[in-house]
């Protein structure tokens, strides 16, 4: 069994691509119940995130895995695979493993180092786990990712380096207005998002904080732990001439929250007084065509991203160090799993050397008429240590090669034991591990 991953990220799409891709929370568990009762997909995760979409997926064979998981994604949201495959990625073996360990530690993020990620990939696993959808391999690899996680984050300082979309997006602000303390701030959606969103506000000087959201007692419990004020949601499109700044993070909106016809009325309400819109949602909330407004700025998740890459040359060294981490984790881990695959093919070298010794030994023992319990008991201990001394040397050649990845050792044992002297269960695992092993590193 491998592990599979598509996906598509900020990298390789832009927001009006990622944001038709997007499944929201609810959308998620049915939609892993369907991809696992696609023939060979064992086990699923969806991990979206503002900035990512990617399944993964655990299959014997992977080809079919990355053919399943793209007319999965193409159907799932009513897409053309024209729209989106030159935006898709997809990765097997070695090399998803080291995607999904770097994604965890922060290092494929817009913002090097954020913690968010990590989180997101825990909501990720619950979900899949709560829906039955998560098993064996895949299973295995996502505990082990968290671990990961944790070590890179305990042994570097890349998540004191790195910061969120949402500070960046404060940033951007106090950028353009300068000192917030003047500015009033709508923050549309009470999520974790609008939170951190609103902590650094708080933090950057930000005094008049209003927070609305569709369920009331959200906004006010996030408006009353940072002295700000709640607004009904229904009382938006006046909160909205309020407002100098507005940031809306709002998930699972099919429509958009704010459209060109809210803002033109609240310029006209503000005497057109300049107003600016950061969207951090994926899917977007604030309908694009508001950046051709006069007065009116608009930057989306993506427009953030020159603030983060002015980061990344103040912390190459602790993200290299970083990277060494997943690395040494990833070879790690790697090995565990060649010598837990390599189980099977070990057992039924020892049961098949040892069914012919005690085979051996039962037609020995039948022409010794006066053979004592003892000296049974003294043939049969002999048996054994040469049993074990013929087993010996071959598994110990056997791990070396297979850490190699040289299965030309391996073939040789199976032809060696192979055809007429192997059951047919022993011959299939070992054909399955020697085709495991012949793919080639990605």
């Amino acid at each position: 069994m491998g592990v599979v991953i598509v996906g598509l990220s900020y990298k390789t799409a832009p927001v009006a691509i990622r944001e038709r891709i997007a499944f929201t929370k609810e959308e998620i568990p049915p939609a892993l119940r369907k991809l696992v009762s696609l023939e060979g997909i064992s086990s699923a995760m969806i991990l979206s995130t503002c900035n990512r979409v990617e399944l993964l997926a655990e299959a014997e064979d992977e080809i079919g895995a990355i053919h399943i998981s793209r007319k999965f994604l193409h159907e799932h949201h009513k897409i053309d695979g024209g729209e989106i495959d030159s935006s898709l990625y997809e990765m097997t073996g070695v090399a998803a493993i080291r995607h999904i360990f770097r994604v965890a530690s922060g290092l494929d993020s817009m913002v090097l180092g954020e913690c968010q990620i990590l989180g997101q990939l825990k909501d990720a696993y619950s979900y899949s786990v709560q829906s039955q959808c998560m098993h064996g391999t895949l299973n295995q690899l996502i505990i082990e990712t968290f671990r990961v996680a944790k070590h890179v984050r305990t042994l570097t300082s890349i998540s004191m380096a790195g910061s969120s979309v949402s500070r960046a997006a404060v940033e951007f602000a106090k950028g353009v207005f300068g000192d917030l303390t003047q500015r009033t701030i709508l923050v549309v959606g009470a999520g974790k998002m609008s939170e951190l969103t609103t902590l650094h506000l708080c933090r950057m000087g930000a005094v008049k904080v209003l927070v609305t959201n569709r369920t009331y007692d959200h906004a006010a419990a996030l408006a009353a732990r940072f002295q700000g004020t709640a607004i009904p949601f229904q009382e938006l499109s006046s909160a909205l001439s309020q407002a100098d700044i507005v940031i809306t993070s709002v998930s699972g909106s099919a429509d958009y929250v704010i459209t060109r016809a809210d803002v033109e009325r609240a310029l006209r309400q503000r005497e057109h007084r300049s107003m600016l819109f950061i969207d951090i949602a994926v899917p977007r909330n604030i309908e694009p065509c508001v950046m051709d407004l006069q007065n009116a700025f608009l930057c989306d998740i993506d427009g953030l991203k020159a603030i983060v890459a002015g980061r990344e040359s103040e912390i190459v060294d602790m993200v290299a160090n970083a990277e060494r981490i997943v690395e040494s984790e990833l070879n790690e881990f790697t090995t565990r799993q060649r010598h837990r695959d390599m189980g099977p093919v070990i057992s039924m070298l020892k049961s098949r050397i040892q069914s012919i010794s005690c085979s051996e030994l039962e037609r020995h023992i039948c022409r010794l008429t006066a053979a004592s319990a003892k000296d049974r008991e003294t043939l049969e201990a002999m048996v054994q240590r040469i049993a074990n001394k013929i087993l010996h040397p071959l598994i110990v050649a056997l791990k070396r090669q297979e850490s190699s990845c040289d299965i030309s050792y391996l073939e040789t044992l199976a032809l060696a034991f192979a055809p007429s002297q192997l059951d047919e269960g022993a011959r299939d695992k070992t054909a399955l591990y020697t085709r495991s092993q012949s793919r080639p590193a990605q």
